[in-house]
């Protein structure tokens, strides 16, 4: 019988024992995967350096640990010091087919995507969606002098001149490569990388950099022309979210002492239509928002975060920017 993601995900989270039954197939996957990059290392297989610098954004574990509020981050970062960025993303989740596309700020999350929608509206910069990097990187070049990649750590055929990884108290789990494990790749990837920022978590290595995520005022999803209306509720009914790791987003409404009821968690990118959604006064996170939006009701509203560096970490991305140039 086949198991699914979700069941290995909850077993992660316990430390399950039977996981070591899938050991076999880490193995293989520890030797497909180590082929691939030797292959990309010696030339066999093509890799491609774009004209402009590459600043990949991504990790070696699956499931959410604030990858997208760090992207959006560095981007405010680079057009504050003059730099005129691009993000690049593959569009999971989305069903254009016609690559490369820029993302419309109006465009709807399942035709681009959750996060490439989010960080187009937020940002206002160039966003491409592309499953290939290498086609979308070059179209992105044309019009931006910095490309910041969301996700793609693993995607070897793309060139990057900078590589920072994102993680968060849970690191590297239970060490294992997947299925046993979470990783994509083993912990000495992080030898390799240039920067890695931690997600509220202790610091460990000196390359390690602290990142918090602060949460901003609450928001309702639909525009209110009645002011007196915006007054926000005293409680919600529910917190609903569909993220790679939703214990994060209930444990900041509780820290922030926001009152609810009830939780209600679905998959990571999940796809929501009006159904799914439960009667009541609501609170999600701004990935769900983007894709609500469309048949929203007053009495939902989201919580958006901000992702904050400490500052010698921006101070050295500036400074291995200028030596690219």
């Amino acid at each position: 019988m086949a198991i699914s993601m979700n069941a290995i995900e909850r077993a992660w989270s316990k430390q399950a024992k039977w996981l070591y039954l899938l050991a076999p197939l880490s193995g293989l996957f520890w030797c497909l995967s180590t082929i691939r990059r030797v292959l990309y290392n010696i030339n066999l297989k093509a890799s491609y350096k774009l004209d402009v610098p590459v600043i990949v954004v991504g990790n070696i574990s699956v499931g959410g640990n604030g990858k997208t509020p760090t992207v959006l981050a560095i981007v405010e970062h680079l057009i504050t010091q003059g730099y005129q960025p691009g993000i690049l993303s593959r569009g999971y989740g989305g069903e254009c087919k016609r690559f490369p596309y820029q993302v419309k700020t109006d465009d709807a999350a399942q035709y681009v995507g959750d996060e490439p929608l989010l960080m187009a509206q937020e940002t206002n910069v160039p966003v491409i969606i592309d499953p290939n990097r290498v086609r979308g990187g070059q179209q992105l070049a044309t019009i931006c002098d910095v490309i910041v990649c969301d996700d793609g750590l693993q995607h070897y055929a793309l060139q990057r001149d900078i590589e920072i990884v994102v993680m968060d108290e849970r690191r590297v789990g239970n060490g294992w490569l997947l299925p046993v494990g979470n990783l994509r790749e083993l912990p000495q990837r992080l030898n390799d990388v240039d920067f890695i920022i931690i997600n509220s978590a202790t610091l460990q290595h000196p390359n390690e950099y602290y990142m918090e995520l602060t949460p901003q005022s609450i928001i309702p999803l639909l525009n209110i022309e009645d002011k007196q209306s915006e007054r926000l509720p005293s409680s919600f009914d529910f917190i609903m979210t569909g993220i790679g790791n939703p214990k994060r987003f209930e444990e900041t409404c509780e820290r922030l002492n926001i009152q609810y009821a009830n939780s209600l968690f679905y998959d990571d990118h999940f796809a929501y239509s009006p159904e799914d959604v439960p009667s009541g006064i609501i609170l999600m996170t701004q990935k769900d928002a983007v894709k609500c939006r469309a048949f929203a009701l007053p009495s939902w509203y989201y919580l958006p975060v901000k992702a904050s560096f400490s500052d010698d970490f921006l101070v050295q991305l500036s400074d291995k920017l200028r030596r690219l140039r």
